[in-house]
């Protein structure tokens, strides 16, 4: 099934900016410099938004300008107005779970913690079919100490290994976007940064 909206997580503001937490959101914005296309706020969708084409297939954009724990809020009200189905959704987000530089595609499951996956899921009535792009951040090592890590910036080599997993995300955008799933798996995750 083609995807017709993307979703980059993350939190609004400045102080947020270039943190970890926001690796979504710098995939949309590296996305959206990638096809030429600007990100405008549009209040009834509570986030910045833009409409593109990806290899012939109709694509809209969207990071959410609320808070990362109501995200939802922003992917559902797109969703629902331009009757958006879950499955044609592509969220990415940050993960802790994995090292900076890795990049991976995922259809469905849980939130794994994540309060932006978890939003997402309960705004889209419970329906996480959603495919989900996972942007390696690496982990504190403590689970006491996650908020902090995810809310800074990371180390210069810790920031490149993060922009080239977007870049070789981006490589597979078309493939993605088309519904070719598995085929954008296996490009992407052959992709070692």
């Amino acid at each position: 099934m083609p995807i017709r909206l993307i979703v980059g997580l993350g939190n609004p503001g400045p102080k947020y900016e270039n943190t970890r937490h926001n690796a979504g959101a710098l995939f949309v914005e590296s996305l959206a410099r990638r096809y030429k296309t600007g990100l405008q706020g549009e209040k009834r969708f509570s986030g910045l938004t833009a409409r593109t084409t990806i290899d012939g297939e109709d694509v809209r954009l969207l990071i959410p300008t609320t808070y990362m724990n109501l995200s939802g809020q922003a992917v559902s009200s797109m969703a629902n107005f331009y009757k958006i189905a879950p499955a044609e959704v592509l969220v990415a987000h940050d993960e802790l779970d994995m090292e900076a530089g890795v990049a991976r595609l995922k259809q469905g499951g849980g939130h794994g913690g994540h309060n932006g996956l978890r939003d997402t899921i309960s705004a889209l009535g419970n329906n996480a079919g959603f495919i989900r792009l996972r942007l390696g951040i690496g982990h504190p090592g403590s689970s006491d100490q996650v908020t902090g890590y995810v809310l800074s910036r990371a180390p210069a080599e810790q920031q490149s290994a993060l922009e080239a997993a977007i870049e070789a995300s981006l490589d597979s955008l078309p493939l993605i976007v088309s519904g070719d799933l598995a085929g954008a798996m296996n490009q992407l995750h052959r992709t070692r940064v």
